[in-house]
């Protein structure tokens, strides 16, 4: 989907106006059709969800790497060397089931299979399994529905199951680190971030 087919889909989810314009009106539908309690909620998941979706162009996780540094980078406990980095370069699906195997519910040979997808990134069989009986169809047995048919409604849940919406309570520099923290792990992509927030809660005011 191109951004404006992902805002329409959005709006077409939530009730609001298909004219690919992500502003006022669509995000509050989104709160209205999600039960959000507060703006600031509904500002803290966009402005984190659009950061980790790329601006709605990355549904699923890319598991093809070409250079030894980036595999690295995203991967230094598992990638000590050069060397064994080197051996899953261009291979995703190699390179999913070694670093997804055996965890998250995962049997050997499921990693790739249950890798990132969604705009939050809905990982593992583990959480394929709860995001089916939350939404009500089989993505265990169909993983792929994630990115093509649920990328919002994982996202969604995906703050659901990190208990991040009553974390909440303002727009602050300092609630959104906390916020941050609980999606990443850390504090990557903070600088994008915190004016994605604040943007987003001013377009509902």
């Amino acid at each position: 989907m191109t951004k404006t087919e992902s805002i329409q889909y959005i709006q077409h989810v939530v009730g609001a106006n298909p004219d690919g314009v992500l502003g006022n009106e669509t995000l509050t539908k989104f709160q209205c059709h999600f039960g959000i309690s507060t703006k600031a909620m509904v500002a803290h998941f966009f402005g984190n969800m659009v950061h980790e979706n790329g601006d709605f162009t990355i549904v699923m996780e890319n598991m093809s790497y070409t250079t030894i540094a980036a595999l690295r980078k995203t991967w230094p406990t598992r990638f000590t060397s050069n060397a064994l980095a080197e051996q899953y370069l261009r291979q995703p699906e190699k390179l999913g089931n070694f670093v997804y195997d055996n965890r998250m519910g995962n049997g050997k040979g499921e990693g790739y299979k249950y890798r990132g997808r969604g705009w939050m990134q809905l990982t593992g069989k583990e959480m394929y399994d709860l995001f089916s009986k939350y939404i009500g169809e089989d993505c265990v047995k169909n993983p792929d529905l994630v990115a093509t048919k649920y990328p919002l409604e994982s996202a969604v849940f995906m703050f659901n199951q990190k208990k991040l919406w009553n974390l909440v309570k303002d727009v602050n520099d300092e609630d959104i680190k906390i916020i941050r923290r609980r999606v990443n792990g850390g504090l990557i992509g903070i600088e994008r971030v915190i004016p994605l927030v604040k943007r987003f809660f001013n377009m509902m005011k």
